[in-house]
């Protein structure tokens, strides 16, 4: 996502973009293939074979580059923290609540994370402070977010329900995992590739831990279930955080992190077109309340000085 970066050589601006575009599609599709994978796999098979995989990619880039690890134990304690709040806890909760929910509503809500990342980094970790624009921006997109999810728990509290309120629980975990970087890692020193090695190494290394209570039921290891899974490790989890820091470098973190309008709109369009998905009224107009709440935070949008005072 948009985490800690050093400096690097610029690279060309059609080549950022190309790689702007392919980190949007890539993380969009990644909601399809934990969809398939899930096929064959349980929700912990699908999080520690994604994490396996993006561990390898990242570990075989940082070794091509010949990139500095941290040397520091403080720095590595704080990646550890990062691999549960980024990668283990959100990973196994999107798994296992598109068990419940579809994928493009589960891309939906992943769009939610700027949202929980302001919230976090001005309420928890004193990051950042926010204007009264932005506060409202956080109160349309929970606005937003009832309207996706009102309709279905009104009627009843049932499994697609909780698993909405477990998909806001994993946004909620990268935006406190974002605001963690800015506070403890703002100053790591750390190439992109190496920084997202440092906390998805150790995340796959718990994930294995854990495999003999875990890992104990049969898979069902299809050709499109591994090819899933392989995506959804080397590219969702791998290259396309490298891709995203390229992006970050060269263009900011306000521009990189407009990737969040892609994502949702190839997860609900694959999740159409390849699974036969379907979606009702309140997603894309709850998804449209959502964007507008993002604008705001991001302050790509601004209310009018007379609402502000």
């Amino acid at each position: 996502m948009f985490g800690i970066v050093a400096s690097s050589p610029s690279s060309s601006s059609a080549s950022i973009g190309v790689q702007f575009v392919l980190t949007g599609i890539v993380w969009g599709s990644s909601f399809l293939f934990i969809a398939i994978a899930l096929t064959g796999m349980t929700p912990t098979q699908v999080a520690t074979g994604r994490l396996v995989f993006g561990a390898l990619a990242l570990a075989a880039v940082v070794a091509i580059r010949r990139e500095r690890l941290p040397r520091r134990l403080r720095t590595w304690g704080h990646l550890c923290v990062l691999g549960l709040t980024f990668c283990v806890l959100p990973y196994v909760l999107f798994a296992w609540a598109e068990q419940h929910v579809s994928s493009g509503l589960a891309s939906i809500f992943n769009a939610t994370t700027p949202i929980m990342t302001a919230v976090m980094a001005w309420a928890v970790f004193r990051v950042e402070r926010l204007r009264a624009g932005q506060l409202a921006g956080i109160a349309i997109g929970i606005a937003g977010v009832v309207v996706i999810i009102a309709p279905g728990s009104v009627a009843a509290v049932g499994d697609s329900t909780i698993a909405q309120i477990a998909l806001l629980g994993a946004t909620a975990c990268y935006g406190f995992s974002l605001a963690y970087m800015r506070r403890f890692l703002g100053d790591s020193g750390l190439t992109g590739a190496a920084f997202a090695f440092g906390y998805i190494a150790p995340a796959a290394a718990v994930m294995l831990l854990l495999g003999p209570f875990t890992l104990v039921e049969p898979m069902r290891l299809s050709p499109e279930v591994v090819l899933s899974i392989v995506a959804l490790g080397v590219l969702g989890t791998g290259i396309a955080y490298v891709w995203n820091q390229n992006t970050l470098r060269a263009w900011g973190p306000t521009r990189a992190s407009t990737v969040t309008y892609i994502t949702p709109v190839v997860g609900v369009a694959l999740g159409i077109a390849v699974l036969g998905e379907r979606i009702t009224w309140n997603e894309p107009v709850g998804a449209v309340i959502v964007f507008l709440g993002i604008l705001l935070v991001q302050q790509r949008l601004r209310l009018p000085r007379r609402a502000v005072a």
